[in-house]
């Protein structure tokens, strides 16, 4: 073996290093079938003597624990993302909720063992209209826990950063002019 084998250049980087796992794992998920999929939900808003409110839900993620989110759900049939929002609102807080505007649409990509999905879900701001918050309307028990939420304590309590996002947005709406 020759001693110039292992000689570095100062300044040169070394090659990236390809574990077999990582080949692999990208090899087998660039030959899964792609799905798109289409969710829509909803940011709720109720004022409570001049305090305003949030209504979220409690869902338990792949590894068990559980995540304050935003209420949403897929698309059914021919429903357009605004009658989805609607609806999964409905049914994952017991709370119907108006449209007031879209805030935002966010798009990710994720894997499961047999395809790789991307995913779109489409956010709307919303005022409450009636109801008692309660998860006992989800059809498919995916909430476990539903509750109103200071809009103060709200961003401490979502899980997901797109969501947190998607909060900021509908903040500087409702108080652009204050």
């Amino acid at each position: 073996m020759s001693a110039r084998r292992y000689e570095r250049r100062v300044g040169t980087p070394r090659p990236p290093r390809h574990h077999a796992s990582i080949r692999a794992y990208h090899s087998a998920s660039s030959r899964l079938p792609i799905v798109g999929e289409t969710s829509a939900g909803g940011l709720v808003i109720d004022v409570v003597n001049g305090t305003p409110y949030a209504a979220i839900i409690a869902r338990r993620n792949r590894a068990g624990r559980i995540e304050w989110c935003l209420p949403k759900g897929h698309l059914e049939g021919r429903e357009t993302a605004q009658e989805a929002a609607l609806r999964e609102v409905a049914e994952e807080t017991g709370i119907t909720g108006r449209i007031i505007r879209h805030l935002a649409s966010i798009d990710y990509w994720f894997s499961s063992p047999d395809r790789r999905v991307h995913k779109v879900v489409h956010h709307f701001l919303m005022g409450y209209v009636s109801g008692s918050i309660t998860v006992e309307m989800d059809p498919d028990h995916e909430a476990e826990d539903a509750s109103w939420v200071s809009l103060q304590q709200l961003m401490r309590q979502l899980a997901y950063p797109n969501e947190r996002r998607i909060v900021r947005i509908a903040l500087d709406l409702l108080y652009r002019d204050v």
